[in-house]
């Protein structure tokens, strides 16, 4: 009885998808044109059509043996010895057997590419909601064919090729037998159609170099290295097809005042040390740019934070902002007057 499982490399619970990976490793590296052995080759590929099928795998399973080995071994008979075989075949038909399918045609292909900018604020600007207007120099419909790719009066043909589909098939014939696969058809480029006389201006490209301003509305709390996407700003599509978008990375300038640390604003404050010891009414600045009177406590010690609510930045996606935090720092004067000399010497000869 030969063991598949072992032949695969897999335990005997091993899941469909732990077989599919198995076989697909084991081929690549034993296939015959890549210098592996022909007979290893073979035996791993009959022990994967055999697991691969749930019926199969359940009666080797029950009985040691399946139906069906042989719907594999008529690919090594005499005749397929004289296929011609490309190491990229095998890729492609794996690629097949593995969930490939046919690709999208002139829809995909045609779509137009996306386009990213950077956009620079300042930090006072995160306050509120902006607009920005920028001008894109991007691909754009060309104003004589309207972006079609075909001179105005002039007919569009269907591709003779791929008689409109915009794909072909490709038969590709290996050691393992026969595959069709499905690609771009090279005549139209996926269009599926090709203009009578080409427009004189896009060469029947249906795009030109132009520009375009655009409107960027930015929301109030966007923080720095944010993404925001434009649907259908992107690069025109050729021949009519979907535009790229357009994306766009927020960058909020640094403030030499204050920090931003999430939604919250972080500055520093110089203090005398009279108004540390004694107590006062300080002004503190804000992002508005307008000052708000706090209150220092007597006795406050250097280093001290204090918060002012709803002094940060607007919370972006619900209501309400962040804080204020502000380190208020004991100042120490570098050069005294004569009577400030005397008044410190009393205050030291009462203890303080």
């Amino acid at each position: 009885m030969k063991d598949y499982y072992k032949m695969l490399g897999v335990s005997r619970d091993a899941s469909t998808d732990e077989i599919k990976k198995a076989f697909h490793r084991l081929a690549h590296q034993h296939h015959p044109n890549k210098g592996g052995d022909e007979a290893k080759f073979k035996e791993i590929n009959e022990a994967y059509q055999v697991l691969s099928n749930s019926d199969k795998r359940s009666q080797y399973d029950r009985f040691g043996t399946a139906d069906g080995p042989g719907d594999f071994n008529w690919a090594w008979g005499k005749g397929a010895q004289n296929v011609e075989f490309d190491v990229e075949d095998l890729s492609d038909m794996f690629s097949d057997i593995f969930g490939g399918n046919r690709q999208g045609g002139r829809k995909n292909f045609n779509r137009g590419s996306d386009i990213q900018i950077d956009i620079e604020i300042s930090l006072e600007e995160t306050l509120n909601n902006i607009k920005k207007e920028v001008t894109l120099k991007k691909d754009i419909l060309c104003d004589r064919c309207s972006g079609n790719g075909a001179e105005p009066g002039t007919k569009i043909n269907e591709c003779f090729s791929c008689r409109g589909a915009g794909e072909v098939q490709e038969i590709k014939k290996t050691f393992l037998g026969s595959f069709t696969k499905w690609g771009i058809c090279p005549e139209c480029a996926g269009e599926g159609q090709r203009p009578e006389k080409p427009c004189n201006v896009c060469s029947g490209d249906g795009l030109i170099k132009g520009e375009e301003h655009v409107i960027i509305n930015i929301p109030a709390g966007v923080d720095s290295n944010q993404m925001m996407e434009i649907a259908g700003k992107g690069n025109a599509g050729k021949k009519n097809a979907q535009p790229g978008n357009l994306y766009i990375r927020v960058l909020v300038k640094l403030h030499r005042v204050f920090k931003r640390r999430g939604d919250d604003l972080v500055t520093s404050l110089p203090i005398t040390y009279s108004q540390a010891v004694l107590g006062d009414k300080i002004d503190i600045p804000t992002l508005e740019e307008d000052t708000i009177r706090e209150k220092v406590s007597s006795g406050t010690e250097s280093g001290r934070v204090m918060k002012i609510k709803n002094r940060g930045i607007p919370h972006f996606s619900r209501f309400g902002r962040g804080d204020l935090y502000v380190q208020l720092n004991i100042e120490i004067p570098k050069s005294l007057t004569k009577d400030q000399k005397k008044l410190l010497n009393e205050l030291k000869e009462k203890g303080l």
